[in-house]
């Protein structure tokens, strides 16, 4: 009884890099198709679980599609 029966079942996944930091894209709030990927289909910002943005650039993300929507290039409601 000393040993460990491994599960085959098992799925690994990888760690999520935020594409900002990969790609050294500027978070800018004037570019609405960039920022649409990171809200779901009722308007709301995905969280860093599901988008795998690092802290850094989830708050800018945050405060460009709040902004986005302020000036009406994002909505904040889908109906």
């Amino acid at each position: 009884m000393g040993f460990r029966r491994r599960n085959k079942n098992r799925n690994f996944r990888r760690k999520k890099v935020c594409g900002f930091c990969v790609d050294r894209i500027k978070i800018d709030y004037k570019e609405a198709d960039t920022l649409r990927r990171y809200t779901n289909e009722f308007g709301r910002i995905k969280p860093r679980r599901q988008t795998g943005t690092c802290a850094k650039h989830q708050r800018r993300l945050a405060m460009a599609v709040k902004r986005a929507r302020h000036i009406a290039l994002l909505p904040f409601v889908t109906e």
